[in-house]
């Protein structure tokens, strides 16, 4: 094997032949990390409104980020008649939700699933939720937006959000410009059981860019349609609270000056997650860090939820992150089975990639592997080592150092209930169930250390489904409203895939439907 700087080689296993053969290569490149400094996302003291001489600029709502929680609770406050100010860090918006697959997790009977042939309820997508978004599953919030989401897929149409009425099937990124697809673990054990299962991924529909990039031009434009102002180039520093512990407005650098922005009825803070701060990953969830790939731009530093918590805020699940390991693409991969460092099974193959990748990282030490064998084995994407290759399984378990017997018994139990079309340990669909008996074997290497396992934080500020912020007694800060990844939302572990631009664009709507219901304090 001849090693390169940056990248290397690895044979592949024929399927084909018998035999380990080097027929092609296939190259892996190491993946750069942000240089993330110490202090990056440090918010400064909260700022007392008596120190406060003058306002350079006030509006009735102020919102922070123009991502895609920012750019909804905008449009829904400026729409219901309210004066807001938009404060974006960059010189555009979009943030990581531009970034993303641009997949939102709808349903209840959606026009998509309906032309698609696909029945659902508000009740089956809550009994679903309920099962997954834990563990301190949220129940008003997922209740509401299971009875609301049908309603919220018109808001984002009649905003310009554009959906094909096509289904695509499995996965959470669809390579098509198809919009439906089953983008969690809806048809797996045990949620199979627990809910009719039905696809309720909608990816936007593409104009020759992502459906990320495709979803925040579209909420952008929609933004330009109302009376809102941005500000780009604008980094908040801090909030300010007057005496009765109310948020009146923030501390914004600008232009390489402070400035000052009153907010009438309250600030929304809509400023990303925190898996760019290295502190906070460290003190909050450090088995995140351990990740290679962060799905972040450089705004999810954690400044907003750090603005919510020296304002008083909350914050709840912070530990909690979207754990993504990539190893669905080909579908035939999920005919093998994941083992851990001792050789043993430990979950059934065919739930979605997060669910598999939480298991992995938080209960199997990031120590996992994907064994396959000669009929079940294809060039994995994302690119991915093996670990071993050998010509029989107690050969294959030796090279792993694994306990002697244990993944010869592991694979001699499975096969011989796949045999049988069962799974009587995990439950794994019978359409993935393939005894592994056609040498060679190979692992393919999952351990976090060498694999492109993908994250982003989900904990955050806790909140009311009106968005408002509650401090740790469970009471209202005044003024104080937040959405997307800088509170805790629908989704904790046991994501499906479109929760969070779902939970952004839909909670930030309701803190902008909130705040323009609310009275407007005196000057």
């Amino acid at each position: 094997m001849r090693e390169r700087r940056f990248c290397w080689a690895l044979p592949v296993i024929s399927r084909k032949s018998t035999a380990l053969v080097k027929e092609g290569y296939w190259l892996l490149g190491f993946m750069a990390t942000p240089k993330i400094k110490r202090d990056m996302g440090k918010a400064a003291s909260l700022r007392p409104a008596r120190e406060v001489t003058h306002w350079d600029r006030e509006a009735d709502v102020v919102v922070v980020g123009l991502g895609a929680a920012g750019a909804c609770a905008a449009i829904e406050a400026s729409e219901a008649g309210a004066e807001v100010i938009a404060l974006e860090r960059m010189s555009g918006g979009g943030g990581t939700s531009a970034l993303s697959t641009g997949q939102l997790y709808i349903g209840g009977g959606t026009p998509i699933q309906k032309a698609c042939g696909f029945d659902d309820t508000p009740e089956e997508m809550f009994k679903y939720l309920m099962a997954t978004c834990g563990p301190g599953e949220d129940e008003a919030k997922i209740r509401m937006y299971c009875d609301q989401s049908v309603g919220h897929y018109h808001w984002l149409v009649e905003h310009g959000v554009p959906f094909k009425e096509s289904y695509y099937g499995d996965g959470s990124y669809t390579p098509t410009d198809d919009c439906l697809s089953y983008s969690g673990s809806e048809q797996s054990y045990p949620y199979c059981n627990i809910a009719k299962p039905a696809p309720r991924g909608h990816t936007v529909q593409q104009d020759g860019i992502e459906a990320g990039a495709q979803l925040m031009r579209s909420l952008i434009a929609a933004v330009g349609k109302t009376t809102v102002k941005v500000q780009e180039d604008s980094l908040v520093k801090t909030l300010v609270m007057d005496d009765d512990t109310r948020v009146t407005g923030c501390v914004v650098r600008y232009e390489g000056e402070e400035q000052l922005i009153r907010a009438r009825k309250g600030i929304v803070l809509c400023a990303g997650g925190f898996i760019n701060n290295r502190d906070m990953v460290y003190h909050y969830a450090p088995e995140l860090w351990r990740c290679r790939y962060r799905a972040a731009s450089d705004g999810d530093d954690g400044r907003g939820i750090r603005m919510g918590m020296g304002a008083g805020g909350s914050a709840k699940r912070m530990e909690t992150g979207c754990i993504v390991l990539p190893y669905t693409v080909p579908k035939i991969l999920m005919n093998g089975i994941f083992v851990n460092k001792r050789g043993m099974r430990f979950i059934n193959e065919d739930l979605y990639q997060t669910t598999v990748g939480e298991a992995a990282l938080l209960h199997q030490e990031g120590h996992v592997y994907l064994i396959c064998d000669n009929e079940c084995f294809e060039r994995p994407f994302a690119p991915t080592e093996i670990a071993a290759v050998e010509e029989s399984v107690a050969d294959l378990e030796k090279s792993l150092g694994m306990p002697e017997g244990v993944l010869q018994n592991t694979i001699e139990i499975y096969n011989e209930h796949a045999a049988n079309g069962d799974d009587p340990i995990f439950h794994k669909g019978k359409q993935y169930l393939q005894p592994l008996t056609h040498p060679p074997y190979a692992a393919l290497d999952y351990r976090v250390e060498n694999s492109l396992y993908t994250v982003f934080t989900m904990g955050g500020l806790h909140t009311l489904p009106t968005a408002q912020v509650l401090d740790p007694d469970g009471e209202i800060i005044p003024g104080l409203y937040a959405a997307g990844r800088t509170t805790s939302g629908l989704a904790a572990q046991g994501y499906s895939s479109g929760l969070s631009l779902a939970d952004g664009t839909f909670f930030g709507r309701m803190a902008g439907r909130h705040l323009t219901d609310r009275a407007v304090p005196p000057a």
